[in-house]
C-alpha cells in the first residue's frame, strides 16, 4: 500500500508544559494504582481454593484484560507528558489500533458473559451449576478470544486501507480509527459507516443485551426474600456500575459520524483509563468474599 507518512505526533491530552507534568504524575499513579488492583485480583483468584466459581472465573479474564487495555495505552500517554517530540511510529499506530480494540472488545465479552452468569445464578439457581460447568466457561472465554480478534482483525483492515499523504499530527492520546479518519487523504465516509457498523453495532448491542438482562433479574428478585434481594442487587450493582462507565463513553465515541469534539479525549479518559482502574476496586471493596480471600492469602504470604 503506497503512503507517505511514516510517523505520527499525537497531541496527546494538553500542550500545557505544566499540565503535562501534571498528567505524568497523576498517570503514573493511575496506571501503577490500575496494575496493582487487577494483579492482586488474577493472582488471587488463581491461588485461592474458596473463588473457584464461574463469577470469579470471569472475573479473572476481566483483570487480565483491564491489565492489558491499560498497558496497550496508558504507557504512550505517560512517556509523551514528558517528551519533547511526541511521536509514534506508522507500524506502532497500527498495533495500537489493534491492541486497543482487541482488549476494548474482549472486556465487551467478558462483561456479558458476567451478566449471563448472573442471570443464571439469580434466575435459574437449581440448574446453575449444570449450566455454568467449567467446560462452558471455558468456551464462553475462548469465543470471546476468538470474537475480539475477528472484531479487531476488521478495524486493522479499515486501518490499512487509509492513505496519508499530509498532516500526520493526532488530536488524541492514542491512536484510534477516529482521529486517523481525519488525516486520511480520501473520502471516508464509506470506511466511517464500516466503523459505526462494526464498533458502534457491538457497542450498542451488547449495551442492549446488558439492559435486558439486568430487566430480567430485577424483575425475577422479586420471589425473593430481603437478604437474598439485598445480595444479588449488591453484585449486579456492581457490574452494573462497570458496564456504565465503559459502555456510555464507547458509545458516544463509536456511534457518531466521522466528527471529533474537544471533549473526545477526556471521554476516552473514561473507558480506557478509568474503567480499567475502578473495575478491581468495584469488585473488591463491594464483594466480602474477594476481600477476605485476599486478606487470607496476602496476610499468610506476609
Amino acid at each position: 500500500m503506497y503512503f507517505t507518512v511514516n510517523e505520527f505526533i499525537l497531541f496527546g491530552l494538553t500542550q500545557d508544559p505544566r499540565k503535562q507534568k501534571a498528567i505524568f504524575g497523576v498517570f503514573l499513579m493511575l496506571y501503577l494504582a490500575t496494575l496493582l488492583g487487577n494483579f492482586l485480583i488474577v493472582v488471587t483468584i488463581k491461588r485461592s481454593r474458596t473463588l473457584g466459581s464461574p463469577m470469579y472465573f470471569f472475573l479473572f479474564y476481566l483483570s487480565f484484560t483491564d491489565a492489558c487495555l491499560s498497558t496497550t495505552i496508558i504507557p504512550r500517554l505517560i512517556v509523551d507528558a514528558i517528551s519533547q517530540r511526541k511521536t509514534i511510529s506508522y507500524n506502532e499506530c497500527m498495533t495500537q489500533v489493534f491492541s486497543a480494540h482487541f482488549f476494548g472488545c474482549m472486556e465487551i465479552f467478558v462483561l456479558i458473559v458476567m451478566a449471563f452468569d448472573r442471570y443464571v445464578a439469580i434466575c435459574k439457581p437449581l440448574r446453575y451449576t449444570t449450566i455454568m460447568n467449567r467446560h462452558v466457561c471455558s468456551v464462553l472465554v475462548i469465543l470471546g478470544w476468538v470474537g475480539s480478534c475477528i472484531h479487531s482483525s476488521a478495524q486493522i483492515v479499515l486501518a490499512l486501507r487509509l492513505p496519508f499523504c499530509g498532516p500526520n499530527v493526532i488530536d488524541h492520546y492514542f491512536c484510534d480509527l477516529q482521529p486517523l479518519l481525519k488525516l486520511a487523504c480520501m473520502d471516508t465516509y464509506v470506511i466511517n459507516l464500516l466503523v459505526v457498523s462494526n464498533s458502534g453495532a457491538i457497542c450498542t448491542v451488547s449495551f442492549i443485551i446488558l439492559l435486558i438482562s439486568y430487566v430480567i433479574i430485577l424483575y425475577s428478585l422479586r420471589n425473593y426474600s430481603a437478604e437474598g434481594r439485598r445480595k444479588a442487587l449488591s453484585t449486579c450493582t456492581s457490574h452494573f456500575i462497570v458496564v456504565v462507565l465503559f459502555f456510555g463513553p464507547c458509545i458516544f465515541i463509536y456511534t457518531r459520524p466521522a466528527t471529533t469534539f474537544p471533549v473526545d479525549k477526556v471521554v476516552a479518559v473514561f473507558y480506557t483509563i478509568g474503567a480499567p482502574l475502578l473495575n478491581p476496586l468495584i469488585y473488591t471493596l463491594r464483594n466480602a468474599e474477594v476481600k477476605n480471600a485476599m486478606k487470607k492469602l496476602w496476610c499468610n504470604k506476609v
